[in-house]
């Protein structure tokens, strides 16, 4: 049976592969004291004792503006953590497969970046980001980079939970309206990881693996405001009360915060609809799923939508 060693199997991510990847092997997530990312130099052991087939690291520093301040966490996590990571897996002829983000991009281009575009990161936490994928692809182990934008999920600390508190607490929400990409659910990134993992798992056994990275997030585009917008719309289709009457939009510089963030962070996923026959699906419909589960387990009625 194949053995997995998922990293970060309690965050957004983790949570969702940990059921995705069931039926492809065994899932090993030692508790964090054993699988430390914050400690690099410990993770070649815990690497031993697992004796793994594959590496899922969906473990991250993810505080994009605290990282401006906690750079040298940033950097351990994302960058000497993966590496640590991606030497461990050459030396158990593993495959890693690793997480990144859109903000390895500055967001200058006017069209979706593909996945050879060069990067230029704006914030402290893209340059770690970048750090750990280069470090992985030179590391000389077999790897796949996922790289995804504005992840959300039923849990955990991200835009679309946010917005749900704040529609019960504020008559009128200002929302960045000059900043474009793909919300992608966590599930969304979980399943497509099963899919691609299965692909890649039998064309290791054929001796015909490559590595390689792709973008994998929900398809179309929108910005912030317009990512409130919908949500705020879809609570009052679903029937859950609130205070928000509105959200007006801002622009970036009307709502300055530490770091810096790209302006466009849409991923073209061409490629990786070609290469597993992945056709993603709108964000708005991942949205529309997603809110109707938490709504659900958080007791509201949940009303058919129109």
């Amino acid at each position: 049976m194949t053995r997995i060693l998922l990293t970060g199997a309690t965050g957004q991510v983790g949570w969702e592969l940990a059921r995705a990847l069931a039926p492809l092997g065994e899932i090993l997530s030692p508790p964090h004291k054993v699988l430390d990312l914050a400690r690099p130099e410990t993770l070649a052991a815990a690497v031993d004792v697992a004796q793994p087939d594959v590496i899922v690291n969906a473990a991250a520093y993810t505080a994009v503006d605290q990282a401006e301040r906690e750079t040298a966490s940033a950097m351990a996590i994302n960058a000497d953590a993966p590496l640590e990571l991606a030497k461990a897996a050459r030396k158990h002829r593993a495959l890693l497969v690793h997480y990144s983000t859109d903000y390895v991009f500055d967001g200058r281009k006017e069209s979706a970046y593909e996945e050879y575009d060069a990067p230029n990161p704006l914030s402290t936490y893209g340059r770690s980001k970048l750090a750990g994928d280069v470090a992985i692809r030179e590391s000389g182990a077999d790897h796949l980079i996922f790289r995804t934008s504005w992840v959300y999920a039923s849990r955990g600390k991200n835009f679309l939970l946010t917005m749900l508190r704040l529609a019960g607490e504020r008559e009128q929400l200002r929302i960045v309206n000059d900043q474009v990409g793909a919300p992608t659910w966590s599930r969304l990134i979980a399943v497509s990881t099963g899919v691609a993992l299965r692909h890649e798992l039998a064309r290791r056994r054929e001796g015909k693996f490559v590595s390689d990275v792709f973008n994998l997030t929900a398809g179309g585009e929108v910005s912030w405001h317009g990512f409130a917008t919908a949500i705020i719309a879809a609570l009052r289709q679903h029937g859950m009360p609130m205070k928000c009457r509105e959200v007006m939009p801002i622009t970036t510089d009307e709502y300055p915060l530490p770091a810096q963030r790209p302006a466009n962070s849409r991923l073209s996923t061409a490629k990786i609809a070609k290469q597993y026959g992945l056709h993603l699906p709108e964000w708005d419909r991942c949205m529309n799923l997603c809110l109707a589960e938490v709504i659900a387990d958080r007791g509201y009625p949940i009303m058919a939508a129109a």
